[in-house]
């Protein structure tokens, strides 16, 4: 419901002058003054509920605009089974699809449908029976000339163990290779081939679109990393499905939120059409005898730009000339293949601001090697996010922006995610230039709200002092890059009840460093930052940690949606409330605690630590923590759905457990990996459905994957053909 609609004032008024003004005037004068008024106020919610209950009566009557409440009851007029309750988005979109489900009931596009409509994830959906080996049978299909559209499969799904791409593909929904069967109990990858199964590959895992990134020059000084802190990311493939019901397709390879490999970057089919022969005449590009040699391979399908470019300079030389070969490529390439898709939609490369490298002149390969492949500007490495340019001079590193998508689980840590809820009006943007370079201590207002408005990287970072309320923040939709020369101290105004909020920043470090809190605050609130965890960056140094330290004294001290390698005191400092929330905090060192508070409380709800926990009072809700946590005061507080490690002195504890090892549940703990923190498939069910609404525990439980898996669990049971049996498979 609205809560901007004014109506309590509204109808508080208009009943206020109802009353007589001696009484009005007397609620004044009496020992309890005001309680007319408050009685009117009372009056006046309950009209403001009615009236808006009353505004919302039409609108009930929709599945897309009905509140909550309505979707049983519309869910009963079309006899649709709900799902659970907390999965309120599947609830709501499988009441509204249910004639639509039940008219395509058993075909495989209802199945993939149903995974993005349920769950909100991607999938793909695979009958196991076509990849099944077998004898053929003459009403099979004739096998083409080479059965797989991607690789060198030969007809038939076989083996051939000189190809590398076909072996890639292995384990994946676009298998190619033939099966023999495996009857055991669908479970993961185990059992998966077999007549009645049908494979459901899930794409958990969201992308995420950094623009104008400034990317890390590596030590040979030729090539870059995409990533600012020059880590070794995986490039991820945006989602490219349609969302027209009516234009519905199978997934290809390249419309999947996955990490993209050079065979996709590289995929390229040629089609050469009248339009592209009369546009490179109209240009004077080609002569009438190079135009004939074209128009005699209209419709003609190229499975590659090699094919293409060899094909050509046996016709004629002058066609593969750069200018001309590059228009071919450019009105020849279809829609439907993987260059097309991803380049410049997935990534793209400016060496200089505003001129981007053509997709025509950008190749999929290893950035490391020396071979410069002909007519090609740009090498990008997809598997490891790196790229170097091949034309002309070098340019400055600091020239470069790079534009790419990284996966992650969910809006946690710096990132391009929606925070239009907590940004704030900016009163000074910094720097006033823009576009990287020194944050200067004049730059940013130590009495109001600072904004970074781009994805840049900036350094050297001047420390702030004096400080009374200051908000620095990243633009929506930005994630500035800070990287430290040193600790970055911020201290507060002396005598002033100061306030400080970071929101939106990714602060690293190029030798060790800190951000350390001086002085007295009254509140200090980091908001969905990236205090990096530290690391090894792509040539094998060490990216250093940037711990959170504080020499001064702070009333609360609240990490919502943020990941810190380590949060202590130091030099007398005093943190009277810490709170964490949705957060992931990662211990530099294993023998080092992650929160180590002495004294003070501290709360932790959904929150992930990769460590130890130390401090005098624990209030924990939901928090998987993967060493050992030391409670000095274990009469205060409690430790509810959660888990520790063995030897943990805990406070009351309630539906929690002691698990040893819990860091090999994770698919990865390094950060910059797309599953960072994700707890993986084989993790028991103390974690994955641990919490008190059934989801997992940790930093991610409000993801709510394990409901969205019985949801749609349960509608395919549905809408699945007859003794067919569903296997879930984790892609990401």
């Amino acid at each position: 419901m609205p809560t901007n609609d004014r109506y309590p004032e509204y109808y508080a008024e208009k009943i206020w002058e109802l009353i007589p003004s001696h009484y009005r005037h007397e609620d004044g004068l009496g020992d309890n003054p005001g309680v007319l008024r408050a009685i009117v106020e009372l009056w006046a919610a309950q009209a403001a509920r009615l009236r808006r209950s009353h505004d919302r009566l039409w609108e009930d009557t929709f599945i897309d605009l009905c509140d909550g409440w309505a979707v049983p009851y519309l869910a009963d007029l079309v006899g649709a089974r709900l799902v659970a309750a907390s999965n309120p988005r599947g609830r709501r979109v499988d009441v509204a699809k249910t004639i639509y489900y039940r008219r395509r009931k058993g075909t495989v596009r209802v199945l993939e449908e149903l995974i993005a409509d349920v769950t909100g994830w991607e999938g793909k959906v695979v009958e196991s029976f076509r990849g099944m080996a077998r004898p053929r049978h003459r009403l099979d299909p004739a096998p083409a000339p080479l059965a797989g559209r991607f690789s060198q499969t030969p007809p038939g799904g076989w083996a051939d163990l000189r190809d590398v791409r076909a072996a890639a593909l292995v384990g994946g929904p676009f298998d190619e290779h033939a099966h023999t069967a495996d009857v055991r109990r669908p479970r993961g990858h185990d059992g998966r081939w077999n007549l009645p199964v049908v494979q459901m590959h899930l794409y958990r895992l969201g992308e995420h679109r950094v623009t104008g990134v400034t990317p890390c020059v590596r030590q040979d000084g030729l090539s870059f990393t995409f990533d600012p802190s020059g880590r070794d990311v995986p490039l991820f493939m945006p989602r490219a499905r349609r969302d027209d019901w009516d234009d519905w397709r199978s997934a290809q390879p390249w419309e999947l939120p996955a990490p993209m490999s050079c065979r996709l970057l590289n995929h390229a089919e040629l089609v050469i059409e009248e339009a592209l022969v009369q546009s490179l005449e109209s240009t004077g590009m080609i002569n009438l005898a190079e135009a004939a040699l074209l128009r005699a391979r209209i419709g003609v399908c190229f499975r590659s730009e090699v094919r293409l470019r060899e094909h050509l300079t046996a016709l004629t030389p002058g066609l593969v000339d750069p200018p001309v070969f590059d228009a071919i490529l450019r009105g020849a390439l279809v829609e439907d293949c993987g260059q097309r898709a991803l380049l410049p939609a997935a990534l793209a490369v400016e060496p200089v601001a505003g001129a981007p490298v053509p997709p025509e002149r950008t190749i999929g390969g290893n950035a490391d090697q020396s071979y410069r492949p002909p007519g090609k500007d740009l090498i990008v490495d997809p598997e490891r996010g790196r790229f170097r340019t091949l034309g002309g001079e070098l340019p400055a590193p600091e020239t470069i922006r790079v534009s790419y998508h990284h996966g992650f689980s969910g809006a946690i840590g710096a990132g391009t995610y929606d925070r239009s809820a907590t940004v704030q009006r900016c009163d000074v943007q910094v720097p006033a230039t823009g576009s990287g370079g020194a944050i200067l201590v004049t730059d940013v207002a130590t009495d109001g709200v600072s904004e970074i408005a781009d994805s840049a990287s900036y350094g050297p970072i001047s420390s702030l002092r004096s400080v009374v309320r200051t908000v620095l923040q990243a633009r929506d939709r930005c994630r500035p890059y800070l990287r430290l020369g040193g600790d970055w101290e911020i201290e507060a105004a002396p005598g002033r009840e100061a306030d400080l909020v970071l929101d939106g920043l990714w602060i690293g470090a190029a030798v060790p460093s800190a951000v350390v809190l001086k002085g007295a605050w009254r509140s200090v609130v980091l908001r969905h930052c990236t205090l990096d965890p530290g690391g090894d960056d792509s040539d094998g140094s060490r990216i250093h940690p940037v711990a959170l330290l504080v020499e001064g004294q702070i009333d609360e001290l609240v990490l919502d949606r943020t990941i810190a390698p380590l949060v202590a005191t130091r030099k007398q400092g005093l943190v009277d409330r810490i709170a964490v929330r949705d957060s992931i905090l990662h211990a530099p060192v294993a023998a080092v605690p992650a929160i180590a508070l002495s004294p003070g409380s501290v709360t932790l709800e959904r929150v992930t630590v990769v460590g130890g926990v130390d401090v005098e009072r624990l209030s924990a809700s939901e928090a998987l923590i993967t060493g050992t946590v030391d409670v000095t005061d274990t009469q205060a507080g409690c430790f509810r759905f959660s888990a520790a490690a063995p030897g943990s002195r805990l406070p009351r504890p309630h539906a929690s457990h002691l698990i040893e090892g819990a860091e090999r549940f994770f698919t990865s703990r390094r950060f910059g990996d797309p599953g960072y923190t994700q707890l993986a498939a084989h993790a028991p069910i103390e974690l994955t459905r641990g919490a008190e609404n059934g989801s997992e525990i940790g930093a991610w439980n409000h993801l709510m994957n394990p409901i969205k898996l019985d949801s749609l669990a349960v509608k395919v049971g549905e809408y699945l053909p007859f003794g067919l049996v569903p296997a879930f498979i984790q892609q990401t």
